[in-house]
């Protein structure tokens, strides 16, 4: 498939094996695992960072195959789910730092370019997002994006 905005293809990469079960060799349970994803968010973590750790540290190579949800719904049922979803606000945190940049830069029209790409992907997104994670009159608007980030 191409990418987004530039005519070139993507690389191929490696995919997960295809799995329905557990592996056999996770020694955690389905509420252990649940324990683990909410005590990782308490601390602040993302959904996906969590993901990452509980592979990493724990052995658990996928929570969804592990407890049936994906990190997500196991947040949104404790009610501990992120307000924004994660892709949205970090395309928002990339252009708060563009925006910066372009505050100390100018004549950077390299990163002007950047910005607009990125900007144009957030509206993309807000789009798709509308009614379902966002409110209906949800709009992006630069100033109070940098509001929501910090």
């Amino acid at each position: 498939m191409a990418r987004m905005h530039s005519k070139k293809r993507g690389k191929s990469r490696s995919k997960r094996p295809l799995r329905t079960a557990p592996p056999t060799w996770s020694e955690y349970s389905r509420e252990e695992v649940a324990d683990l994803v909410l005590r990782y968010r308490k601390e602040e973590y993302s959904p996906s960072t969590i993901g990452i750790v509980l592979r990493d540290r724990h052995g658990i190579p996928s929570v969804k195959l592990a407890t049936g949800r994906k990190i997500t719904q196991i947040l949104e049922e404790q009610n501990e789910a992120p307000s924004l979803p994660e892709d949205l606000m970090n395309l928002m945190k990339q252009a708060v730092n563009l925006r910066k940049h372009m505050e100390e830069h100018p004549g950077d029209l390299h990163s002007r370019r950047g910005l607009q790409l990125c900007e144009s992907k957030i509206r993309r997104l807000v789009k798709y997002y509308r009614g379902k994670k966002l409110p209906a009159d949800w709009r992006y608007e630069p100033e109070r994006a940098e509001l929501l980030v910090r």
